[in-house]
């Protein structure tokens, strides 16, 4: 099985260009799997067979086409599973495509860091480094007895399988993201709650925008807080109605900073993320007859025709709120 994962060089917050490029996918097999905002996994095991062209040579065809077709070019990852083809994404760029072949798998994986295995969190590959086990090839030589104690049993045997290039991994075809997510990261660890305020009013404007654009709306939404020492806070909150409105989306970022009541906290990055996606056209609005709301709902429409036929970057975000 030879699995392609393709990371579309879209402009920011332009995920509605994103299903005219899944159909390009689909014209070469039906078994395509959107990551959004500007990705996808294709499944090419009975594409290359009938087109009798390798993984390689339909990822080159597939990049000519986005480019002729959309003006975008791309990066394509190939592996014989999804986990192997996102990894090889990593080390991929335009024009040159990264294929990991069945034979090369352990020698791929044996020099790279724990933390580049997906699913391997900050915590884990602490963990493991300190033990030693650094590396995935440390890692898939290590006795699975010792992976067990140190993360788990389920875990552990899933890492060294992991580790050792076992990929259970499958495309799921048409699967929709049910998540948006967005991140601001400070040039220093910030302590000004000023400015952690005006990184959320920016992300909560960037997640507008592209909720609207997908034609979505979102049901809840979580923020996470990156300190200086590497540890996190996660806060998730239920929206009062789904909903893509910029203003809605900030008050609550705001809501679920307040919240954290945090005092001289050296913040690295900020975070949110809209979940529980779902059509906009199947959620309902509560009028509040708030002037100063519908006013901002006016703009955010004029702002949307704006970018729709100027591209994205005809309404900076933030500009908005000054």
């Amino acid at each position: 099985m030879t699995i392609l994962c393709v990371r579309f060089q879209l402009p920011p917050m332009y995920e509605a260009a994103l299903p005219g490029l899944l159909g390009l996918l689909e014209e070469f097999t039906p078994v395509v799997q959107a990551l959004p905002p500007d990705g996808a996994l294709a499944d090419l095991r009975g594409a290359e067979r009938y087109f009798g062209r390798t993984a390689v040579e339909l990822a080159s065809v597939i990049r000519v086409r986005a480019l002729a077709l959309h003006g975008v070019d791309c990066v394509i990852g190939a592996g014989p599973g999804p986990m192997l083809a996102r990894m090889a994404l990593r080390d991929a760029r335009p024009g040159v495509t990264r294929a990991v072949a069945g034979d090369e798998v352990r020698d791929f994986l044996a020099g790279k860091p724990v933390a580049a295995l997906p699913g391997v969190g900050a915590r884990t590959a602490r963990t493991l480094c300190e033990y030693g086990l650094d590396t995935l090839g440390r890692v898939a030589a290590a006795p699975l007895s010792t992976l067990q104690r140190l993360v788990g049993a389920r875990a552990g045997r899933e890492l060294r399988e992991k580790a050792s290039g076992v990929d259970r991994g499958r495309v799921v075809p048409n699967a929709v993201s049910r998540s948006l997510a967005t991140e601001r990261p400070f040039t220093r660890d910030e302590l000004d709650p000023g400015r952690h305020r005006r990184a959320l009013l920016s992300a909560g404007e960037e997640l507008g925008v592209r909720l609207r654009a997908l034609d979505t709306v979102c049901r809840s939404l979580t923020l996470t807080v990156r300190y200086a020492d590497r540890t996190a806070t996660t806060r998730t909150r239920t929206l009062p109605e789904p909903t893509a409105h910029s203003a809605a989306l900030t008050a609550a970022a705001y809501g679920l900073y307040e919240a954290l009541g945090l005092q001289r906290a050296r913040v690295r990055a900020i975070a949110l993320r809209a979940e529980g996606l779902g059509p906009a056209e199947q959620a309902s609005h509560q009028l509040t007859f708030d002037p100063v709301d519908e006013k901002l709902r006016r703009i955010e429409e004029v702002a949307d025709r704006a970018r729709a036929k100027f591209g994205p970057r005809a309404v900076m975000p933030g500009s908005l709120a000054a």
